[in-house]
């Protein structure tokens, strides 16, 4: 297992790296989350934020990563919980390579508060667990063609911001164990339950007995270290194996009773 401090030192090098390419695009000015769900901002082996030594905003003023409630109010980093995808903020409103209804509907919430910024392109990143980071490159010139430059670079941007993210959740968080691993069956009864369908429900609907389905159900939380069965079914949704195809996709309901069961 890499230690710690090396790919803490990765993770500087990744963070230069992130400067690098935003001043070769035109987009100079930089912030980062690697958890947009902690209050603790993502510091170099000094124990300082990249945002006093490596990165800077364009308010110099503006110390965001001390305030708590910054992911909470700031759309660009607010956007990154309703879209994976790069996209970028120009104009007043939030674009991508593609229509996209979810930053269709956060741009019609009202007026964004820009915090000096006149174009930027944002990079979210999904890690395994639930983890959602996301870097921000902006400028404060609300002239300049973002458009163009994200056609141009976001691809790379968001490759290089996934790298850096994952590369320093590893350093702090990291864990060497395995997901879970569960059966068909047990993603089965997880499905019908997130669809919410009783265990008696399930029972007809996969042609098990009531008493199997629930050790099923009861087997897939002890794997997950799960408390209960709506804490399975999140973390079975984290993990990929119930996704927003509904019960009938993938692993979908068996009526034939197979041997054994």
């Amino acid at each position: 297992m890499v230690a710690a401090s090396t790919l803490l030192a990765d993770a500087e090098v990744l963070a230069r790296e992130i400067v690098a390419i935003g001043t070769r695009v035109g987009l100079p000015f930089v912030a980062a989350a690697t958890d947009i769900s902690s209050t603790v901002p993502p510091a170099g082996a000094d124990g300082r934020p990249f945002a006093e030594t490596t990165f800077r905003w364009v308010d110099p003023d503006l110390r965001y990563w001390e305030d708590h409630g910054f992911a909470l109010k700031a759309a660009f980093v607010h956007a990154s919980r309703a879209c994976s995808e790069p996209y970028y903020f120009t104009g007043g409103r939030f674009e991508s390579w593609r229509p996209n209804r979810a930053l269709d509907a956060i741009t019609a919430e009202g007026t964004i508060e820009t915090y000096g910024v006149g174009a930027s392109i944002v990079a979210p990143t999904y890690l395994p667990g639930g983890v959602i980071g996301t870097v921000i490159w902006a400028t404060a010139d609300p002239g300049f063609d973002v458009a163009r430059a994200f056609a141009a670079h976001a691809a790379e941007m968001h490759i290089l911001a996934l790298k850096f993210v994952a590369t320093y959740e590893e350093a702090i968080a990291g864990s060497d164990k395995t997901p879970a691993r569960l059966t068909r069956r047990e993603i089965q009864c997880l499905k019908w339950a997130a669809a919410g369908k009783t265990d008696a429900e399930i029972g007809e609907l996969v042609a098990i007995s009531l008493p199997t389905v629930r050790f099923h159900v009861t087997n897939a939380a002890r794997k997950l270290r799960a408390g209960g069965r709506s804490q399975a079914i999140q973390r079975a949704a984290i993990l990929g194996y119930i996704g927003s195809g509904g019960p009938g996709a993938a692993s979908g309901p068996m009526r034939i009773r197979p041997t054994g069961e």
